[in-house]
């Protein structure tokens, strides 16, 4: 199947660059019988019957991109920089997160990487140091951070931003609204760095009208991997390579 084949026009004045308030009043595509009806979401409850079974993942995105400095060393002794960005995507150990970072080629094992803002290096509360330790095929950086376990979350919580699609990204900066608008009602567990995207429609009083009408509700954990920030460049899908993302699913759950 053919990239193109999935080629639509979208006009500029249709990207939403910030979400609808409240969240429930969303616009709700609902399909059946061949028919397409155009609904809000907080509709939802009269397209359900008592007994049905919502299922919602309640990652908890973190602000996983974060700018910074790449230091190397040149042939003189002098120091190189160039300023860098990473977008976090995995992490592999307490102290080691894998990463999509550019400009990419201009990346070497071995260079370090300063995170957050420094125009102060007297002040260390604002920085995260990390060292390159390798660098894959599939474009994804592995990034050893200086502090490891509760310590990096910290760290990474003061330097990142909230990692907006490049779509909304390429139009406005980041700003203290998004830390609340990408992130759903019923979050709980860190590791996305991306929103699950349909679950930030719904709201307090859109699930308690759901479980007055008979709907149960039932958590899995599924962390979205910055792979879905990745253009497919691909001409054919089948060359296109997905990168996995970890999820967990309880035996209770599973039995629901």
């Amino acid at each position: 199947m053919k990239t193109s084949d999935f080629d639509f026009d979208l006009p500029e004045d249709r990207i939403a660059l910030r979400p609808v308030s409240p969240r429930d009043s969303a616009r709700f595509l609902i399909v059946r019988d061949g028919q397409l009806e155009d609904r809000i979401v907080r509709e939802l409850p009269d397209f359900l019957q008592a007994g049905d079974a919502l299922v919602f993942n309640d990652t908890r995105v973190i602000p996983a991109r974060m700018s910074g400095i790449r230091e190397r060393v040149g042939p003189e002794g002098e120091i190189l920089t160039v300023e860098v960005e990473a977008t976090l995507h995995h992490r592999d150990a307490p102290d080691v997160w894998s990463a999509f970072m550019k400009p990419g080629k201009r990346l070497k094992v071995g260079d370090r990487v300063r995170f957050g803002n420094d125009t102060d290096r007297a002040c260390e509360m604002g920085m995260l140091d990390a060292l390159i330790e390798a660098k894959g095929d599939d474009g994804l950086v592995t990034l050893k951070f200086d502090l490891a376990g509760p310590a990096l979350d910290d760290a990474i919580r003061n330097v990142g931003v909230m990692p907006l699609p490049p779509y909304i990204a390429a139009k406005r900066p980041e700003d203290d609204q998004d830390q609340k608008d990408y992130q759903t009602v019923f979050a709980e567990h860190d590791g996305s760095v991306a929103a699950p995207t349909a679950g930030l429609h719904f709201t307090p009083e859109l699930l308690e009208a759901l479980k007055a009408r008979g709907v149960s509700t039932h958590a899995v954990t599924l962390h979205v991997g910055a792979g879905t920030f990745l253009p497919v460049k691909a001409d054919d899908t089948k060359d296109h390579k997905m990168h996995s993302e970890w999820g967990t699913v309880s035996q209770e759950i599973a039995d629901a």
